[in-house]
């Protein structure tokens, strides 16, 4: 595990994870797992219990902050809110003016991800081939259910983090998939943007309204998180070489989703008739580039896509590597 890491490098893992984690399709739990911090994200988590508040009063704060891991928990999780909060709007302008070129970028990088994470299998077997095939299956059939409509309800939007951070843990499945699949993605999204736009204004009614659904949101994940990690850990303990093939049928899987030439077949307007009207895509099905083109009539730009898959692909490599030179001689991811 990465205890004997810098805290700095934690906090990059931590800033990959959260810009992976705000594209739908794109998975920060990928990102934690081939930078070689997963096991023990997984383990940190799991042990955060009420058995912490007894270490505190019996041997103080600073007994309960190392064996609460406390270090690695707060490095990681600020990077993720540090690039959440600075790529929100940068990545919302990518997708509406960019998508192919974003897509193509991501395609690249869940590429490399299938070869990085699948390696790790120890030993293939009839056993771990049916974990493959049964968590591509399982991935393919997630990215294909129609989104719901957006919901501002605040307990819905509990509920929606409480789910969804179960996937951002793992690699393969986006939380901002599932996010969007449950019809709030845009309102968490854009209450983070919203709200840092309000302090820039120092419109405070705004910034707490937006602050309101931010932490209801973040409660729900907190819930949610807790609870999936004790599980997740414990596959990993049992029965290690499965999960990992599993995790890496996800991945495959997940590429359906990612595709960057898609043909809206239904979509709604979200605030029909305000000043922020916007159309947003219910059901998406993959086409080829040249069908794209036609449909459009425009470019395909699949020289681009190529170029930003390659580079999609090329920086999780590196990512990998870096990982791996951080680490331990004596540990692997």
């Amino acid at each position: 595990m990465t205890k004997k890491n810098s805290l700095f490098g934690v906090g990059l893992r931590g800033i990959a994870m959260g810009a992976a984690d705000v594209v739908p399709g794109v998975s920060g739990g990928t990102i934690a797992f081939i930078t070689g911090i997963y096991e023990e994200l997984l383990e940190t988590i799991s042990n955060l219990n009420f058995g912490l508040i007894r270490t505190w009063r019996k041997d103080g704060f600073k007994a309960m902050w190392k064996i609460g891991n406390f270090n690695f928990l707060f490095s990681l999780f600020a990077g993720i809110l540090i690039s959440i909060a600075s790529l929100a709007i940068f990545i919302e302008f990518l997708l509406e003016t960019y998508p192919i070129q974003l897509w193509s970028f991501f395609f690249g990088l869940i590429l490399a991800s299938v070869w990085l994470v699948g390696k790790t299998v120890e030993k293939w077997n009839p056993k771990t081939i049916l974990g493959l095939i049964g968590g591509t299956l399982v991935a393919y059939l997630i990215t294909g259910i129609t989104p719901s409509a957006e919901s501002t309800n605040l307990l819905y939007i509990f509920i929606s983090g409480s789910i969804a951070i179960c996937a951002m843990i793992l690699p393969g499945i986006s939380g901002s998939f599932i996010l969007l699949l449950l019809g709030a993605y845009t309102t968490v999204l854009g209450a983070v943007s919203g709200a840092i736009s309000a302090l820039k204004e120092s419109a405070w009614p705004l910034v707490v309204d937006n602050g309101i659904i931010i932490a209801v949101f973040a409660l729900g994940c907190l819930i949610g998180l807790i609870t999936f990690a004790k599980g997740l850990n414990w596959l990993f303990k049992k029965a290690l070489n499965l999960t990992i093939a599993i995790l890496t049928g996800f991945l495959i899987g997940s590429l359906n989703k990612i595709w960057p030439w898609k043909e809206t077949i239904t979509s709604f307007i979200k605030h029909p008739g305000e000043a922020n009207e916007e159309i947003v895509p219910l059901v998406q099905q993959n086409i080829s580039p040249a069908h794209f083109a036609t449909l459009n009539n425009t470019e395909s730009l699949l020289i681009y896509a190529i170029l930003f898959a390659i580079v999609g692909f090329a920086l999780i490599i590196t990512i990998e590597w870096f990982g791996k030179k951080k680490m331990p001689k004596n540990e692997t991811i």
